[in-house]
């Protein structure tokens, strides 16, 4: 292997590998945590620090868990500017 593709091989490993391990983008030890099952089978967990919501994980009947934030502590979860929709997120590598 040419030592450029090498370098190029083990920056991309480290920097997946680094995405992998942030874990999620807001604190929520300590967090109280309230879950309930919604009528059509996804499960709903919301995570609340000192009364106020800041994270919120939906583990749908069929399919991957997803997770809405709440990073800047403003008790509203992110939307996106343009379309006014919660920014979504999943968790793509674990281990």
């Amino acid at each position: 292997m040419h030592p450029i593709l090498t370098a190029a091989v083990v920056a991309a490993a480290l920097f997946l590998g680094g995405c992998a391990s942030t874990g999620a983008p807001v604190d929520v030890s300590g967090a109280d945590v309230a879950t309930r099952t919604l009528e059509n089978g996804d499960t709903f967990e919301e995570y609340r620090v000192a009364g106020q919501l800041r994270m919120v994980k939906i583990t749908p009947l069929r399919g991957a868990p997803y997770y809405l934030y709440d990073r800047d502590g403003d008790g509203a979860l992110d939307r996106d500017d343009a379309d006014k929709v919660p920014q979504t997120y999943w968790k793509l590598f674990s281990w």
